[in-house]
């Protein structure tokens, strides 16, 4: 029996018969596959060809293969603990969260009470700034008149004790600046009530029912 060509090592992770990898059921880790490696290259060492031995290159180059092989299986194994304490951490940082108030993009109102709870954003400093609170019709019942505003975020609350919360629908910003009128965003102010885990994604429930991924909180308070 000769071997005169270097070692195949592309199914070291597989056992006999099978396609792929996905198919194996030995043990594939970095000893099993350095195991498999060495037992074959004793083979090939017995039985080469006298006359035309595996020169040191093609040795080398077998071993580079195998410690490829390896390291691969040490990356794998470390990379692995380290999503694991990831995933830990994420699981700490969201119980803290519990409690907190969540910015996310709305125009409702989140309710402690009879106190009603937003945010919004100008793009620019602004000498009039209004909020009017709306019913379900659309209708305006109450208006906040902030005066003059800077640029950037600003949150407030909304006394809403002379009117039903289940009545209210929802706010709306006006602002200018000599007249002209000035861009706004809007955000819902809710209070994280839970917090779970889904598709390695960490998402937070909210005070009004709805559930949101982590991405989509613009800032916590």
């Amino acid at each position: 029996m000769m071997f005169s060509n270097p070692l195949d090592l592309s199914g070291l992770g597989n056992t006999p018969g099978s396609s792929t990898a996905k198919s194996a059921t030995a043990a594939t880790g970095a000893e099993a596959t350095q195991d498999r490696f060495l037992k074959l290259l004793v083979a090939q060492l017995n039985n080469q060809d006298p006359m035309n031995p595996m020169d040191n290159a093609q040795m080398t180059t077998q071993m580079t293969q195998i410690n490829t092989v390896a390291g691969i299986e040490s990356l794998n194994t470390t990379l692995k603990g380290m999503a694991t304490q990831f995933s830990a951490m994420q699981n700490l940082q969201g119980l803290s969260l519990i409690g907190r108030e969540a910015l996310v993009e709305g125009k409702t109102f989140g309710f402690d009470g009879t106190v009603g709870k937003a945010a919004f954003r100008l793009d620019a400093p602004a000498d009039s700034v209004q909020v009017d609170v709306l019913d379900k019709s659309g209708q305006v019942i109450d208006t906040l008149d902030f005066g003059a505003l800077t640029a950037g975020q600003h949150s407030f609350n909304w006394d809403g004790s002379e009117f039903n919360p289940n009545e209210v629908a929802s706010y709306r910003v006006r602002a200018s600046n000599g007249g002209a009128p000035v861009g706004s965003f809007m955000y819902s102010r809710l209070t994280v009530t839970s917090v779970g885990m889904k598709d390695g994604q960490m998402q937070l429930q909210l005070q009004n029912g709805s559930t949101v991924g982590y991405d989509k909180i613009t800032t916590f308070m």
